[in-house]
C-alpha cells in the first residue's frame, strides 16, 4: 500500500453512490437491434438533457417486496439483486408507461388493463387487484455501473435488458423523462458524435457493446449465457489533449489514474511528455525519453525514485540522448545516488554512463551504474557491463541522514525478455518497476537466443508470487502507463501467453513441415501483418519452448 503521506494529493473521499437500477428494453427493427431511450429533464440534477435508458432509485418498498406473490422470478436471480430488478420494472412503468406484466392466464397484460393502472400509485397493490404478475423473469443482467468518483452525484446501478412486451407504446411522463425514441446503437452513437444526442459515459460504452449484436435474440442469448453482468465498472477520469477523458478498468490509463488520484480527483494529465517529468507520487517521477516507435510505444520510461532529503535513484536512463539525460539530472536536483538498468537493450542502458559523467562534471558525487552484465547471447547493440552486478534479492536503500525517510528497492532477477533482465520492488509502497518484462498496451517481444520463453514464463510466476510477498498493487513499466491490480494483470498476461502458445501448437500440428513465415501467418492472424516480423521472434521462442517440453523426460510422447 502506498504510504499516504507520499501521495500527490490529500484524501478527498468521493460521494457515496446511491442504489439505483436501469432497464434496456429491446426489439428488432428494419436495421436490426433497437433500444428504447428517453431524454432526461433539462432541470435534472444528474445528466440533465441526456438521452438515457429508463430507470431510477431502488427504494425500501422494493427491498421489502421480494417475496410478494405478484413477482415472477427465475431461480438464477439471487435475492440480493431482486430489489434492483423490481425497481427497474417499476421505474420504467412510472417514466414511460411500459410494464412487463402477465395476466392470470400467463399472457402479456393487455393495453386496456394497463390503461387502468396509475403510474404514480404503489404498483404491487394494483397488480394484485388486476391479477397481474410482474415478469421479472424476463430480465437479464447486462452490466453494472458505478458512477465515476469525481462526480458529486453518484449511483450504483445494475443495467438489465428485457424484450419489449407486445402491444405497448412508450409514453413519457413529461416530468422526469421526455421524447422516448427507438434507436439502433449505431444511430445513437452517430447522433451523439454529431452533437445532437447527448449521452453520459456509461451509456456510450453500453451502446458500443450493444453494436456487437445483430438483433435482440443475440443480445438476450449472450446475457443469458453469461449469467451475471458482462462487466462491472467504476470509471476514472483524467485529462487527455486538453479534454476530460474517462476510462474503464481494462483500459491502459486506469491504473495510473488510480495511483495518482485514488479518490477520483480530476487532476492528472495523461498526455505523453518528453520535455518534463510527470509526478506519480511525491517520491516517484517518470520522464519518458523522446524515442517513440513501434517497439517503444510512447518512448522509454525513465524513473526517478527519491526525495530531496534522500537523494534519487534512476531506473532505466534510456538511450544516449543528452537532452533527456539533462532533464533527468535536473529533475533529481543533481542528487543521483545510483543508476540502475533493468536490462541492456539500446533503449534502456546506453544513457547510464553519460548520465554518470554528467553528475561528475557538475561536481556531484559519482553515482554507481548497477545492473547485470549482458550475456554472450546478446546482440551487439545490447552489450552492457555495469560497475557492479546486482545480486538477486539484494536491496538498494535511499534514506535521509537522520533516517526519517527511507525507500527500499529490492532486486529480482527476471530473465526471459533478456538474459540479464531484472525488476525492482519499492517495498514500502508495493510498487513494481517491471522494465520490459511487463508492458502496458502490448506484450513484450521474446527474441532468442537472449530471450527465452521458458525463463520468461517462470519469471512471470515469480513476479506473481512477489505481489503477495510485498503487497504489490501497481506495476510501473518501461513503456506505457502505470498498471493497477498487479496480481491480476500478471495472471492475465501469463494466461495470454499460454493461450498464444496453445494456438501455435495447433498450427505446428496442422503445418508440421512449415517454417516461421508459414506459422506466423496462422498463429498471429489476429495481429496486423505489419507486426508479423516482430511477432516472428516471439513465435520462435514459443516453438523452442514447445520442442523443449516435448523432449523432457516423462513426456508420454517420448515413450
Amino acid at each position: 500500500m502506498v504510504r499516504p503521506h507520499l501521495r500527490l494529493r490529500p484524501p478527498a473521499p468521493p460521494a457515496e453512490p446511491r442504489p439505483a437500477s436501469t432497464l434496456l428494453l429491446v426489439r428488432d427493427g428494419p436495421q436490426g437491434l433497437e433500444i428504447l431511450m428517453t431524454r432526461r429533464s433539462a432541470r435534472a440534477r444528474f445528466a440533465p438533457g441526456a438521452y438515457v435508458f429508463p430507470g431510477g432509485a431502488i427504494d425500501e418498498a422494493d427491498r421489502a417486496a421480494i417475496d410478494d406473490p405478484a413477482l415472477a422470478w427465475r431461480r438464477d436471480q439471487e435475492a440480493a439483486v431482486r430489489p434492483a430488478l423490481l425497481a427497474a420494472v417499476r421505474e420504467t412503468f412510472e417514466e414511460l408507461g411500459i410494464l412487463l406484466a402477465r395476466d392470470a392466464h400467463g399472457r402479456w397484460a393487455s393495453p386496456d388493463t394497463l390503461a387502468r393502472l396509475q403510474r404514480h400509485q404503489p404498483l404491487l397493490p394494483q397488480c394484485h387487484n388486476r391479477g397481474l404478475t410482474l415478469a421479472l423473469d424476463e430480465l437479464w443482467w447486462l452490466a453494472h455501473w458505478i458512477t465515476d468518483r469525481d462526480l458529486p452525484i453518484r449511483f450504483d446501478v445494475p443495467f438489465f435488458v428485457a424484450p419489449m412486451p407486445p402491444g405497448q407504446t412508450p409514453l413519457a411522463d413529461d416530468h422526469e423523462q421526455f421524447e422516448p425514441v427507438w434507436i439502433t446503437p449505431q444511430a445513437a452513437l452517430q447522433r451523439h458524435a454529431a452533437g445532437d444526442f447527448p449521452l453520459v459515459y456509461p451509456t456510450v460504452r453500453t451502446l458500443q457493446y450493444l453494436q456487437r449484436h445483430a438483433d435482440s435474440a443475440a443480445l438476450l442469448e449472450a446475457c443469458a449465457a453469461h449469467g451475471g453482468p458482462q462487466w462491472v465498472s467504476c470509471p476514472r477520469a483524467g485529462w487527455w489533449q486538453g479534454r476530460e477523458a474517462r476510462f474503464m478498468e481494462h483500459e491502459p490509463p486506469f491504473g495510473e489514474l488510480e495511483l495518482t488520484c485514488p479518490d477520483g480527483q480530476l487532476e492528472h494529465h495523461l498526455d505523453w511528455r518528453h520535455d518534463a517529468p510527470v509526478a506519480l507520487l511525491r517520491h516517484v517521477q517518470r520522464l519518458t525519453a523522446p524515442n517513440p516507435g513501434t517497439m517503444t510505444g510512447p518512448g522509454t520510461n525513465s524513473y526517478l525514485v527519491g526525495e530531496p532529503e534522500t537523494g534519487h535513484l534512476v531506473i532505466d536512463p534510456g538511450p544516449h540522448d543528452e537532452a533527456h539525460l539533462q532533464r533527468l539530472f535536473d529533475a533529481a536536483g543533481g542528487d543521483i545516488r545510483a543508476i540502475v538498468c533493468t536490462h541492456s537493450h539500446p533503449d534502456h542502458a546506453p544513457g547510464a554512463y553519460p548520465l554518470q559523467a554528467l553528475c561528475t562534471a557538475a561536481g556531484r558525487p559519482t553515482p554507481a551504474v548497477l545492473g547485470l552484465p549482458s550475456a554472450p547471447t546478446t546482440r551487439p547493440d545490447s552489450r552492457f557491463q555495469p560497475e557492479r552486478a546486482l545480486a538477486d534479492g539484494e536491496t538498494l536503500v535511499l534514506h535521509a541522514p537522520d533516517g526519517s525517510h527511507r525507500h527500499t528497492l529490492r532486486v529480482l532477477h527476471t530473465p526471459g525478455h533478456a538474459a540479464n533482465h531484472l525488476c525492482l520492488v519499492l517495498e514500502e509502497d508495493g510498487l513494481l518497476f517491471s522494465g520490459d518484462h511487463i508492458l502496458n498496451g502490448s506484450t513484450t517481444v521474446i527474441d532468442p537466443p537472449d530471450g527465452n520463453m521458458d525463463a520468461y514464463l517462470a519469471s512471470l510466476q515469480r513476479l506473481r508470487a512477489a505481489c503477495d510477498t510485498f503487497r504489490i498493487r501497481y506495476i510501473l513499466p518501461a513503456h506505457g502507463y502505470v498498471l493497477g491490480d498487479a496480481a491480476r494483470a500478471i495472471e492475465r498476461l501469463h494466461a495470454h501467453r499460454l493461450q498464444r502458445e496453445a494456438k501455435i501448437a495447433r498450427v505446428l500440428a496442422q503445418y508440421p513441415n512449415g517454417d516461421l513465415d508459414t506459422w506466423v501467418r496462422y498463429a498471429y492472424d489476429d495481429v496486423p501483418e505489419s507486426l508479423w516480423p516482430v511477432a516472428r521472434r516471439s513465435l520462435l521462442a514459443h516453438v523452442q519452448r514447445l520442442r523443449g517440453l516435448a523432449a523432457r523426460p516423462g513426456n508420454p510422447e517420448n515413450g
